[in-house]
């Protein structure tokens, strides 16, 4: 037993080195070993893009500015909300007259309390708002702990 496990072994060992290895249960019968050849890839043939060259940006020539000295800016607008479901209440109101600007806007905060805001706005005197707050409106039935 021992003889024939030598046998074998010294079988492939001879088979491997002289490219053969064995096939089937018994070891008696050998077939050539497969080669595997490495494929070859060339390699990829390389472009170089042209170089990039940047002209500078075309200068941007403007029309200028009509001023028409005999017209006036004038505007006048306003809105208001007034939401029973959600209690939002607010309203805004601006008006205009050549640079001079005046409006006035107020809200109700979260804690109830009203926030009225007056503003007057021109090129000497710059932006000018009054806040004005006013409490909370205090319903009959209605008590805070």
């Amino acid at each position: 037993m021992v003889r024939a496990l030598f046998l074998a072994a010294a079988a492939l060992v001879a088979g491997a080195g002289a490219g053969v290895v064995p096939v089937g249960p018994h070891y008696g019968h050998y077939a050539p070993a497969p080669v595997h050849y490495a494929p070859h890839y060339a390699p990829a043939p390389v472009h170089y893009a042209a170089p990039v060259h940047y002209a500078p940006a075309p200068a941007h020539h403007y029309a200028p500015v009509e001023v028409y000295p005999d017209s006036i800016p004038e505007y006048s607008f306003g809105y208001s909300v007034s939401d029973a479901h959600t209690g939002d209440a607010k309203s805004q109101h601006e008006t205009r007259h050549g640079d001079v600007v005046k409006g006035s806007y107020s809200l109700v905060e979260p804690d109830g309390t009203i926030r009225t805001v007056k503003y007057t706005a021109d090129h000497v005197h710059g932006f000018n708002a009054v806040v004005d707050r006013q409490p909370a409106a205090v319903h009959p039935g209605y008590h805070h702990y």
